[in-house]
Formats: C-alpha cells, sequence, structure tokens
C-alpha cells in the first residue's frame, strides 16, 4: 500500500506525535509499504526521502514548535503525484482539514488518530471558553473518517461517549526493538554523575508545561523528603514554557539539591536515563497514552504515576508499578494526594518488590512491539479499503464528508 501520514509536528521537534508518527512509518516501511510523512518545516531539520516537508507560518528554531501552514499548495501537489491508496492524519485540525479535503477530491478513504485531549490545552490560545463546543467538533471532523484509532481502551470509550460513529480500532504507540536494549554501562554513568552517592535515583520525561502536573511531582518529593531525608536525587527530562516557574516552586520547596533540570535529550538516549534510575515518576493527568511510561518500562523501570485516562491502560498495581488516586482540585485533596504518593514512594522503596516490579515493567512493554501495531494498522487500512470499495461501488452508503 501507499500510505500519506500527516502530521501537524514532526522532528526535529520532540513531543508523542512525533515519535509516534516515526515509528509507525518506519514500521510499515519494513513491512513493505511505501509511506510518506507529510510534515511542516522546521529550523536545522534533516531532509528525508520518505518525509515531504511544507512551509511553516512560524518555523521553530532548534527543535522549536512550528506552526504548520496546511493550505501550502505544495501538499496537494505531491499527494496527487504520490497516488496514494489511504490518508492517515493524526491530528483533527490544521493539516486535518486538508486531509480531509484531499480524502473528498481524490476519492481515498482516510483513518485518523486521535493523540491528545484537546480541550485540555486550549488555555494555551485563551480558547478556553470553547470547551464545551469541542465534542461538537469531534463529531465534524472525526465523524468524517473511515476509522479512528484511539491509543487506549480509555480513549476509545470517551470517543464513543462523545458520539464518533466511524470504526474505532485500539492502536497504540509501538516500541521499537532499540527500546528493550539500553546501554547497560552508558547507564551505570549517568547513575554514578547524577546520584552523587545517594541511594536513589529517579526520573520523569515531560514537556515542561503546566499540563503536565510537574508542580504536583515537587510537592509530593517534598513530603517525601520529609519523611526520608535526602536520600534521592531527580532527573526532570524535557523543556518547555514552565522552567521559570518550577525552578521557583523547586526553591521554595528546599529542593534545590536533590532535583535536576536535565533539558531535553534526544528520544534514543532517553532509556539510559530510564535505566539508570529506581522509578519513573508521572504526575501528568493529561495523557491519552503516556508513551514515556512504556519507553521506561522497556528499559526495566517500573512506574509510580497518578491515576488518570492514558497511565490507567499500562500501569497495573503491584505488577509494573503503581498509580496512587487523586481525590480532587482543591487545596485540601491535593495536600492529601501529595502524601498519598509520596506514602507510596516509601513503600516501594522499603519493601522487597522492586525486582520484581521491574520484571512486571519489562513483560508489559513487550506487549507493544512495533512490528506487532504496523501490522494491526496495516490489516486496518485493507479493512477501509474494502469497505470504502463497496461503498463506491454501491452496495451500501457513503458517509458525507467536510
Amino acid at each position: 500500500m501507499k500510505i500519506a501520514m500527516m502530521t501537524n509536528n514532526y522532528k526535529p521537534f520532540v513531543a508523542g506525535v512525533p515519535i509516534s508518527v516515526e515509528k509507525l512509518s518506519e514500521s510499515l516501511r519494513t513491512l513493505g509499504h511505501q509511506v510518506t510523512v507529510f510534515a511542516p518545516s522546521y529550523d536545522k531539520q534533516e531532509e528525508e526521502e520518505d518525509v515531504m516537508r511544507y512551509s511553516a507560518l512560524f518555523r521553530g528554531v532548534n527543535g522549536g514548535f512550528s506552526i504548520p501552514n496546511s493550505l501550502d499548495p505544495k501538499i496537494e501537489r505531491a499527494f496527487r503525484e504520490g497516488h496514494f491508496d489511504v490518508i492517515h492524519v493524526h491530528h483533527p485540525m490544521l493539516i486535518g482539514s486538508t486531509a480531509r479535503y484531499l480524502s473528498w477530491k481524490y476519492h481515498v478513504p482516510l483513518v485518523s488518530t486521535y493523540h491528545t485531549r484537546y480541550e485540555q490545552y486550549l488555555h494555551y490560545v485563551c480558547l478556553s471558553g470553547l470547551r464545551q463546543f469541542w465534542p461538537f467538533y469531534l463529531r465534524r471532523t472525526l465523524g468524517t473518517c473511515d476509522m479512528v484509532f484511539a491509543p487506549t481502551p480509555h480513549i476509545r470509550d470517551y470517543l464513543k461517549e462523545t458520539g464518533i460513529n466511524p470504526p474505532i480500532e485500539i492502536l497504540p504507540t509501538g516500541l521499537s526493538e532499540e527500546s528493550f536494549y539500553p546501554d547497560q554501562t552508558k547507564a551505570a554513568s549517568l547513575r554514578t554523575k547524577f546520584s552523587e552517592g545517594r541511594p536513589f535515583l529517579f526520573c520523569t520525561v515531560a514537556r515542561l508545561a503546566k499540563e503536565k502536573n510537574l508542580e504536583f511531582l515537587l510537592e509530593s518529593l517534598a513530603v517525601y523528603k520529609q519523611m526520608a531525608g535526602p536520600c534521592f536525587k531527580l532527573l526532570l527530562i524535557g523543556k518547555g514554557p514552565y522552567r521559570e516557574r518550577l525552578c521557583q516552586r523547586i526553591a521554595e520547596l528546599a529542593l534545590t539539591e536533590e532535583v535536576i533540570l536535565i533539558g531535553e535529550v534526544p528520544n534514543e538516549e532517553i532509556k539510559e536515563y530510564c535505566l539508570a534510575c529506581d522509578l519513573f515518576l508521572f504526575p501528568s493527568r493529561s495523557e491519552t497514552q503516556g508513551i514515556v511510561l512504556l519507553e521506561a518500562m522497556a528499559a526495566g523501570t517500573p512506574v509510580l504515576a497518578l491515576r488518570a485516562t492514558g497511565t490507567d491502560d499500562i500501569v497495573v498495581n503491584g505488577v509494573n508499578g503503581y498509580m496512587t488516586e487523586v481525590s480532587g482540585d482543591s487545596p485540601q485533596e491535593q495536600i492529601h494526594d501529595t502524601h498519598a504518593f509520596a506514602d507510596r514512594l516509601m513503600d516501594i522503596l522499603t519493601g522487597k518488590e522492586l525486582d520484581a516490579l521491574r520484571q512486571g515493567a519489562r513483560e508489559t512493554a513487550q506487549m507493544y512491539d512495533c512490528q506487532k501495531i504496523a501490522s494491526k494498522a496495516a490489516s486496518c487500512y485493507r479493512q477501509v479499503l474494502w469497505a470504502y470499495e463497496m461503498r463506491r461501488a454501491g452496495f451500501y452508503g457513503r458517509p458525507a464528508r467536510i
């Protein structure tokens, strides 16, 4: 098959969607399919044969975020010349609108992956008031697809509750074979470098942004420090607009000796950082899948996280890590939650189950092998193609498109 993979962001920008697009595309090519990624332009990007770069209204510098120009005529020209069998788009807006137009005009079936709970990000563009209209928007956009992919069962259920009518299949982001084989020598070196002789080393990987709930993690570690003393270091890996605020909170909570802001790390090196650590700590409540959880588990690092959509589909208490409950958003409830998180951290580190959790983490990650995920995607594409041709032949009705 010839597959057009369309996205609003891609490498060198580091985020979950670019990683997912790249891994799925590479795995599909390994299976013999032709995949062309339609992605916006960035500063210092790598030119690749199978990546069509369209223009950006604002071009990200040093791997920063680009604002894509999804109306660039280069997109349609390259699509027309490519004679594609199926379009797989990874965003409902911007390039999503372009994908729906191309699907309609050239009679090519359209599938979409719903990666992100976008309604939780509307505050960035001062559109928080539009949250109530988001379900209607989703029905108008995803409802025109021939199939929708959800990364987890919880997101599938959310989409069904929202009223999305096309078939919904679960298709998580897969893990490459290299994810399971971190460099142990490099990991040991990282542990020596950053632990500075303290018995416990933790890490988390996240964009430094409000919705990642990193202040909760810092507050929980402050409670843990009161309980256990300065016996740990946390590696905070990532960059983002919330860095200054986090630095302020680190100082306020007297964690300047415990928290190290690493900055951005290439995705292929994350596994060594995870292997170097005793636990991967994950406070986010806004994930659809949480691919970083699986990357940590592939390195044999158990997870301590807050129970939330996405996380709940991966973490199994007592098997590959633990989740603590979130009781609410009031100050009193948040204080209770940080103490519960710190208590669970204490239990894990003073107990005798860490080795069993490491084994359980590896076994969980093995279920997300890239080739298995790509094979399922290809099977779904064939199913969509067959149904699409049946509709065009008049056997049953064709859905409306916008």
